[in-house]
């Protein structure tokens, strides 16, 4: 069997990205600008020989989805094991406000967010959990295919550090872009390589983020 490679791509450009809000799983779609990334972004992958398309549920992601699946007369399929954290009390507010309000869990989330333990919130360790699930199921699924999933920033990074084997330090190693894609081949006999990361090059305005 050859290889199997999956095509994991952040959701396009949201208010609450430009705001520097905590988002988790509020259910908001994309600016203007979100929407002309997802078009630069399936343009750049119109020769990408898909055949299935994932999402996270939430519609900044559904969105981003349909658009690049689209270009492949695809249906996107919905898939909670790639769904968004889940941040608790954190959801809707923004990052300055959650520093003065927690200070303590603030400096966890920048300095060991692993282990950060937010009120009513879903752990990285959780999240890693149905990801794997998530992953191991679409590669038993599309053995020797190409697959999209569209998802958020927080499930990649977990994604990538299942992907090279790390279990701690790794949340802050990973720059994703909205709406940039990275390539993640597997193998039987190999297990997983990374072949591109962050691509960002069709993008016309980026959106830059910290934290």
């Amino acid at each position: 069997m050859g290889k199997t490679v999956l095509v994991l791509i952040r959701h396009g450009e949201t208010e609450l990205n430009i705001g520097n809000v905590f988002r988790g799983r509020l259910d908001i779609g994309l600016t203007d600008n979100g929407r002309a990334q997802a078009a630069q972004l399936a343009e750049a992958l119109r020769s990408f020989p898909l055949v299935a398309v994932y999402s996270s549920p939430l519609r900044r992601a559904m969105v981003t989805a349909r658009t690049v699946a689209a270009v492949h007369d695809l249906a996107v399929q919905p898939d909670q094991d790639f769904q968004n954290i889940c941040l608790g009390e954190w959801e809707g507010t923004p990052k300055q406000t959650v520093k003065a309000r927690f200070p303590e869990l603030w400096r966890q989330w920048v300095t060991t967010p692993e282990t950060v333990q937010i009120p009513g919130a879903e752990t990285l360790a959780q999240m890693r959990i149905r990801i794997r699930r998530g992953l191991d199921r679409l590669l038993q699924g599309h053995p020797g295919r190409m697959i999209a999933v569209v998802t958020h920033r927080s499930v990649l990074k977990v994604a990538l550090a299942i992907v090279l084997g790390l279990e701690k330090d790794f949340f802050w190693k990973f720059y994703l872009d909205n709406c940039s894609y990275s390539l993640v081949e597997h193998q039987s006999a190999l297990g997983y390589t990374i072949t591109r990361l962050n691509e960002n090059g069709h993008l016309e305005n980026p959106t830059i983020e910290t934290f």
